[in-house]
């Protein structure tokens, strides 16, 4: 049972094709993880830009597969990219941000076999 997604978009928007659910979940798996270190490595170097980009990026999954706090923590995020906030006033928002998405990607990884 899914505890750290919901996939009723994704099914809403695949007409309940598994396929299509399975692929997305794959690029989930795959490639937010890592759209995660470049916004950390954005953060890092104070290059609001990059992270933003990347934030911009995760922002339509994050909303997709139901992680809602998240979501609305990449906005608070991408708010802190345009104002060119300092590393410390955004840390413990990422680190939210990136324990909810690899909780997220631990339970879709056992419950689909990815």
């Amino acid at each position: 049972m899914a505890l750290n997604y919901n996939l009723s978009k994704v099914y809403a928007l695949s007409d309940n094709d598994t396929e299509f659910v399975n692929e997305i979940l794959t690029l989930f798996v795959t490639e937010v993880p890592e759209d995660l270190l470049q916004i950390k490595e954005g953060i890092k170097k104070k290059d609001h830009k990059h992270a933003y980009a990347y934030a911009h990026k995760i922002k339509p999954t994050l909303d997709l597969l139901g992680l809602n706090v998240a979501f609305e923590e990449i906005l608070q995020l991408e708010a802190w990219t345009k104002a060119e906030g300092k590393k410390k006033e955004i840390k413990d928002i990422f680190k939210s941000i990136k324990s909810q998405v690899s909780d997220a990607v631990k339970e879709i990884r056992k419950d689909f076999d990815l």
